[in-house]
Order: structure tokens, then C-alpha cells, then sequence
């Protein structure tokens, strides 16, 4: 039994928004959920409609909840990909006119560009990078983390992606096909502090027991997460350092 990561869940005040800005930052599109509820950001089909969970890239769910932001930095964001200097510059322009900010989170003198989305969630926009030339358009998630070789003892149970490398500084994972974007724990000296507006969500494969998936979760470190989410078919649970998931349930 194992989980694969699906979608990137991010809270909005406005989902609709939120979710037109990163279709069109990602050149996808959005299926609407409820309303006034979520936004579905994924790829568009050549076939038909979406196709979810999408066999190869990682979505986007863009859940309406009444809370602002806070001014925390979140400890969850995506690295998007570009092929030339060029194509990196093109696109940090076409993010902003979209709406898109610069951000200064104490990166420094970096090659890759750190900008925010309408709602001020971080993101960043790589230089190009051999590693990522065929991950599509979302190069990587990221998760800040104080022990990325911790993290990799557990998301390597946890999920059915490969673990790629793991060093004191970063734990990398990715599917085990060998397609879509990698999932990268980086060692960072702030500590979790406040719920994150961005987390991941798992979901078993076909013919597995959803309940048996999250009691063998709990095993391996994981704790019960009650974020006022009532009674719900997924599942919230943290990880052993408190990053934010839910497990759902197959449809």
C-alpha cells in the first residue's frame, strides 16, 4: 500500500481568482467545483475534459475559506520551470501583469525569481535548470523543513514516489515513473508556527482501504489534524513536523 501525491490544495478567499491566476500562469485550465467553494487547476486534456488525478502532473485546488492570510511566509510553494533565460524573464513579466508581486523573503542575490500570487502566496521562478526540463510546467513543491533526513524516513513509507537524494540540506522524491515535478524537503533555520495556506493531497490507488492508508500513516508519526474541517470523506493528518495533508478518499 502507498499514496501519490495529487493536487497542491491552496486556501483563498477567493477561489475563482485564485485559480484563474495560476491556470493562466501555468497555461491549464479550471474546472469549477461548488460555488463559492473550490477551483480545480490542471492540465487540459487532449481527449476531453480533465482527467483526475491527472497520470502525470501534480494540480492545483483552490479551496475558499473565510480567514485572510497571515504575514507568515507559508512553508509549502511551487518552483516553476523555464527553458532560457529568455523564457524565465517572459514569463515573470506575464506573472506580473497578471498579478503577481515580488516578494522578498531573505533570498538574497539568487538566479530564480520569488513572487506571490493575487492572495500573497509564495512561489518561485526558476532559471533553467537541466534537472527539470521535463517536469512541465511545475518544476517542484517545496517544503520547508529542520530535518529533511527525518522527513525522508517518512514520506519515503508514506508515498510510492522514489527518493531521489537525501543530505542534511534536502530530501528529494519523485514519482516512481520517472514524470511530472519533484517533491523537495529544504532544510531552513524558522520553524512551523502558524496553520499553512498550501498543503498536499494523497490519495490511495484504486481497490486500497482509505482508513488502512491513514492508521498506517498514524504508525509512522503522523497526528490527527482538526482544522474545523467537520465531518468530511478525506482525512487531515500532519507530518511529524506539523506540515499540513489530507488523505482522500477514492472515488
Amino acid at each position: 500500500m502507498a499514496l501519490r501525491p495529487v493536487q497542491v490544495n491552496i486556501k483563498a478567499l477567493d477561489d475563482a481568482a485564485v485559480g484563474r491566476f495560476w491556470a493562466a500562469a501555468l497555461g491549464w485550465s479550471t474546472s469549477a467545483g461548488t460555488p463559492g467553494g473550490t477551483t480545480y487547476v490542471g492540465p487540459v486534456s487532449p481527449v476531453g475534459p480533465f482527467a483526475w488525478p491527472d497520470p502525470v502532473a501534480v494540480g492545483i485546488d483552490v479551496v475558499t475559506v473565510p480567514e485572510p492570510r497571515t504575514t507568515t511566509k507559508n512553508r509549502v510553494h511551487l518552483d516553476l520551470a523555464t527553458t532560457s533565460a529568455a523564457h524565465q524573464a517572459e514569463l515573470v513579466a506575464r506573472l506580473r501583469s497578471l498579478g503577481a508581486t515580488p516578494v522578498n523573503v531573505g533570498q538574497g542575490d539568487v538566479p530564480w525569481t520569488v513572487l506571490a500570487d493575487p492572495e500573497g502566496n509564495e512561489f518561485c521562478v526558476l532559471e533553467p535548470r537541466e534537472v527539470y526540463r521535463d517536469t512541465g510546467p511545475i518544476a517542484a513543491v517545496v517544503v520547508d523543513c529542520s530535518d529533511p533526513r527525518a522527513m525522508a524516513r517518512f514520506w519515503d513509507e508514506a508515498l510510492d514516489w522514489t527518493l531521489h537524494e537525501v543530505t542534511d540540506d534536502q530530501a528529494v522524491f519523485r514519482s516512481a515513473k520517472g514524470v511530472g515535478p519533484y517533491l523537495e524537503f529544504i532544510r531552513t533555520p524558522d520553524v512551523k508556527t502558524v496553520p499553512d495556506r498550501v498543503h498536499l493531497d494523497l490519495l490511495p490507488y484504486p481497490g486500497d482501504d482509505k482508513d488502512a492508508e491513514v492508521a498506517r500513516l498514524r504508525a509512522l508519526g503522523a497526528t490527527d489534524l482538526d482544522l474545523g474541517q467537520g465531518d468530511v470523506p478525506w482525512t487531515c493528518l500532519a507530518d511529524p513536523e506539523g506540515h499540513e495533508f489530507c488523505v482522500l478518499a477514492p472515488s
